[in-house]
């Protein structure tokens, strides 16, 4: 085999890990936030909910 052939095959063989490491980093979303917080869309977390 050529040197360009395992190349391509080592790098489709680790794809399918590499796309499933990404998977932790998702942002959290509102039904993530602790009881008496919302989410804030500006900075992506959650927040005290104000009183008024």
């Amino acid at each position: 085999m050529s040197m360009k052939t395992l190349l391509t095959a080592a790098l489709l063989a680790l794809a399918p890990s590499l796309a499933m490491a990404e998977c932790g980093w998702e942002k959290i979303n509102a039904n993530q936030c602790a009881e008496g917080q919302v989410f804030d869309t500006t900075s992506g977390s959650c927040v005290d909910q104000a009183t008024s």
